[in-house]
């Protein structure tokens, strides 16, 4: 199976930037997709972005240009880059992996945007 660990999250004030890293235990060469998705107190956890093996992203429209996906096969880690950042960005992030016809997640990391 595959683990994934996040890191990169913290406290940051509106305006700021974070970058979180996910480290897959397996190369993500063999992972068709890896994405983020985020959890905000109260709400449903919500998809981010995600990456293929092909190097195609996308994005969910509230990103607005802020927020990049990347990865780095050497590393076997996804990247989400994140810029502007705003208070309703205050969340848990996930990372995420279909390999296998399964889906893997991380056990998140947290992000808080202060005003």
């Amino acid at each position: 199976q595959v683990q994934l660990v996040e890191s990169g999250g913290g406290l940051v004030q509106a305006g700021g930037s974070l970058r979180l890293s996910c480290a897959a235990s397996v190369s993500i060469f063999s992972i068709n997709t890896m994405g983020w998705y985020r959890q905000a107190p109260g709400k449903q956890r919500e998809l981010v972005a995600t990456i293929t093996s092909g190097g195609s992203t996308n994005y969910v429209d509230f990103v607005s240009g802020r927020f990049t996906i990347s990865r780095d096969n050497a590393k076997n880690t996804v990247y989400l880059q994140m810029n502007s950042l705003k208070p309703e960005d205050t969340a848990v992030y996930y990372c995420n992996a279909i390999w296998m016809l399964k889906n893997y997640w991380g056990k998140g990391t947290l992000v808080t945007v202060s005003s």
